[in-house]
């Protein structure tokens, strides 16, 4: 691929944002980042992968500070700027890749190769895709809707100042429950193609 392009994927849970990431990513032959992100930067900053893990996506505590690998403070933040310098420094590089989460859409609006997207499905699509996936029950899947989302809601909010979903801050938002997750995959490809070619 000649110029930039960041695939940057925000997503409800449950609505398959990780699978479209990672099949978009397989077609048009880019590194895919979602929770790997983390090992990533542990491995190049000799830190310890399973502690990083542990504040991944997740909203500041407000009640407890401590210290993280070498680092002050509250631990979700400095994971979350862990990640956002990474991203960062792979977008001024000139690197092109995918990325889940981790407030993409927002921390990487400056460059012109980004395209971001906001995955969202029907609730009862949702709990069912949770069900089988997670093998839980109907109540588990729906507290890990409802867990899930709030979790990402919160971390997003906190960083950003764009609202998490919300429609004005991304090129594209898409309720992939509409025709399944492969003609998702196939209009946002179709989508993604197009901004390419401009």
């Amino acid at each position: 691929m000649s110029k930039q392009v960041i695939i940057a994927i925000g997503r409800e849970f449950g609505s398959g944002g990780h699978i479209i990431g990672e099949e978009l990513a397989r077609r048009f032959s880019l590194p895919f980042y979602d929770n790997n992100l983390l090992s990533q930067i542990a491995e190049d900053n000799n830190m310890d992968h399973e502690i990083l893990k542990q504040y991944d996506e997740r909203p500041r505590n407000r009640l407890f500070t401590r210290t993280v690998a070498g680092f002050g403070g509250s631990p979700e933040e400095n994971v979350a700027t862990l990640q956002f310098d990474y991203l960062l420094k792979m977008a001024r590089e000139g690197k092109s890749f995918v990325i889940v989460g981790r407030c993409a859409e927002s921390k990487l609006k400056q460059f012109p190769g980004m395209i971001s997207v906001f995955v969202l499905g029907d609730y009862e699509v949702k709990l069912k895709r949770i069900m089988e996936n997670h093998n839980v029950s109907e109540q588990e899947a729906k507290e890990e809707i409802k867990r899930g989302d709030w979790k990402r809601k919160s971390y997003h909010n906190y960083y950003c100042k764009g609202k998490w979903g919300d429609s004005r801050n991304y090129d594209l938002t898409i309720n992939s429950s509409r025709l399944g997750i492969e003609k998702t995959i196939n209009i946002l490809e179709s989508y993604i193609r197009e901004r390419i070619d401009e």
